[in-house]
């Protein structure tokens, strides 16, 4: 078809052609996640860590607590399909779920329906200000460098020190990939890290890193009204427009110095 430009996929990221020039740009693919040969979601993803996000993302729905004693891909020939397999914890209501790459809660028919598995959060640690504000400058987003098309969750220590990060075309999805990681290394609860994200915080972050267990998150971006007050429910403490060596803490400021 005239004028339609080539794209060559190279895994993350895909070379395109347009106005003379050749460049590169983040890829974006539908994953369906089945449970038992069941299709139960479909959610537009980059492709890699597949296993990692369809972990989160059940962990993070309240349907697994446990890593998956079987998760991979489908023995089909379509590369977007995650075989996971059950029981899972409650009927996920006979629906199936879809999420854009932009709302991790879409097609859920109203706000009651979102339920929040999370437990208590500790105390957790007491983290410099300073420090919270310097997380954004130390995610990895090596794929976001060659495109400017991706979002990217980080964990860190108490201190600072990173310890796992994922990028992805969805901003829920990252953190599924990094939540997914820890439940199959058996790392959860996050009770004693910081999670960081590149993005805006939306109601659908909080409620995963609540889940995960993780006390403090950090973000780029603004936070939602909904989203601060899920943080101040659930006792975790939300800090938002994390730049430029500053930051505002709009929920649980005492793990703040």
């Amino acid at each position: 078809m005239s004028g339609t430009p080539a794209v060559r996929s190279l895994g993350m990221y895909a070379s395109v052609e347009h106005d003379g020039i050749t460049d590169e740009v983040a890829v974006e693919e539908p994953l369906e996640i089945r449970v038992d040969g069941r299709p139960l979601a479909v959610t537009m993803r980059t492709p890699g860590h597949d296993e990692e996000l369809a972990a989160g993302f059940l962990y993070g729905e309240g349907l697994i607590d446990a890593a998956p004693l079987e998760i991979g891909p489908s023995a089909e020939l379509d590369a977007n399909v995650v075989e996971v397999g059950g029981p899972l914890l409650r009927d996920p209501r006979e629906r199936t779920f879809y999420t854009s790459s932009s709302c991790g809660v879409c097609g859920k028919g109203a706000l009651e329906e979102v339920a929040v598995h999370s437990r208590p959060l500790p105390d957790g640690p007491v983290v410099e200000r300073k420090l919270l504000a310097a997380l954004p400058d130390r995610l990895g987003q090596p794929t976001f460098q060659r495109t400017g098309g991706l979002h990217a969750t980080g964990l860190f220590d108490a201190g600072g020190a990173p310890l796992l990060s994922r990028e992805d075309v969805g901003r829920h999805n990252a953190m599924d990939k990094v939540v997914g990681r820890r439940l199959l290394d058996r790392h959860l609860p996050l009770h004693d890290q910081v999670l960081c994200v590149s993005g805006r915080l939306s109601f659908e972050l909080v409620q995963k890193a609540a889940v995960a267990g993780a006390p403090i998150l950090v973000g780029v971006g603004a936070p939602s009204s909904l989203a601060i007050s899920l943080a101040a429910d659930r006792g975790l403490t939300l800090c938002g427009f994390a730049r430029h060596g500053r930051l505002n803490v709009y929920s649980h400021a005492e793990r703040v110095s």
